[in-house]
């Protein structure tokens, strides 16, 4: 409805003619040529266009018209308008009939009768969640276990939850806790958030999939996540967005902006000595931050170097007369 719109504005006076017209009708509805100034010639040449103001040329003056008769002869020329966008937007679909049965008869289109089918390629599959990003742009539920996100996967992921944002969907994400510990991923959470999505961190472990205006779910269809199978069978999907949901309750809010600010978490290796001084193991600690061993081993002996401990037990013997 550009043009209709442009119409109508075009239709409307700026101040300066509607200043100068209601002038005219307070001098009784008419205006000698020699009264008008300079300054208002240009609003006097938009009255005249608009037809509220008629030039007597006899008289050398301009009378004043009832805006009522350009209401009607402008609300004519918009309806007009209208109806002509209108007629052409149902032709839309036959003239752009011959790309969309191209576009269906692809065979990335083509589904089974189980409502499954399989992609193969990290490439394929970057490439379906462009197209159902498009194709389902109201609510997207991600859930990406593995913690920190590889570098180059952010850039394409920041520009597709910009572009989804923009036309109006709602974006939430879950990642593991330990996605907090790590600066790109941490930078990269708090750039979704200022678009207004939401990402949360869960300290149990789960799997990867994506779920689309709960019509359609991408999971794993390999361990290393080479394939995937796009899911559209109304239970499947359904289930895939109930198990969403539950981790979503489970999960932990975090302010992204702060954490990447530095003001939100402390140091990790001050963490594992908090939990360690509590008489968690290793392994408790490294499931509770969702750290792999060998991460908390290294951060333990740290530690150790830093207290002069021997042994873990010395090492727990310092921190708990620490903090107590």
């Amino acid at each position: 409805m550009a043009d209709a719109s442009a119409l109508l504005s075009a239709a409307l006076p700026d101040a300066a003619a509607r200043a100068l017209y209601l002038a005219v009708l307070r001098e009784g509805g008419r205006i000698r040529a020699a009264e008008v100034g300079p300054a208002d010639r240009a609003a006097l040449q938009r009255l005249v266009e608009l037809g509220l103001l008629v030039p007597q040329l006899q008289d050398a003056a301009y009378s004043a018209i009832d805006p009522r008769a350009a209401t009607e002869r402008i609300g004519t020329e918009i309806r007009f308008q209208v109806a002509r966008l209108l007629t052409e937007a149902e032709q839309l679909p036959e003239l752009m009939g011959d790309l969309t049965r191209a576009y269906d008869a692809t065979p990335k289109r083509r589904g089974d009768s189980t409502g499954v089918r399989y992609i193969s390629g990290k490439e394929q599959i970057r490439h379906e969640l462009g197209q159902l990003s498009q194709e389902f742009p109201n609510e997207g539920l991600t859930a990406q276990p593995g913690g920190p996100r590889l570098p180059t996967e952010m850039p394409d992921a920041l520009d597709r939850a910009r572009r989804y944002r923009e036309r109006g969907g709602t974006l939430r994400t879950l990642y593991e806790r330990s996605a907090k510990l790590d600066p790109a991923t941490v930078r990269f959470a708090a750039q979704t958030a200022q678009l207004g999505s939401t990402t949360r961190v869960l300290a149990v472990p789960f799997k990867r999939f994506l779920v689309f205006d709960r019509a359609v779910a991408i999971i794993p269809a390999a361990s290393d996540y080479s394939s995937a199978a796009v899911v559209d069978d109304p239970a499947m999907v359904a289930f895939a967005a109930d198990t969403f949901e539950t981790l979503w309750q489970q999960a932990e809010g975090v302010n992204w902006a702060s954490l990447a600010a530095g003001s939100a978490e402390p140091a990790v290796h001050e963490r594992v000595a908090g939990l360690l001084a509590q008489g968690l193991t290793q392994r408790s600690i490294a499931s509770r931050l969702g750290l792999s061993e060998r991460t908390v081993a290294s951060h333990i002996a740290r530690l150790r170097e830093l207290y002069d401990a021997e042994t873990l037990f010395q090492l727990g013997w310092h921190l708990r007369g620490e903090q107590s």
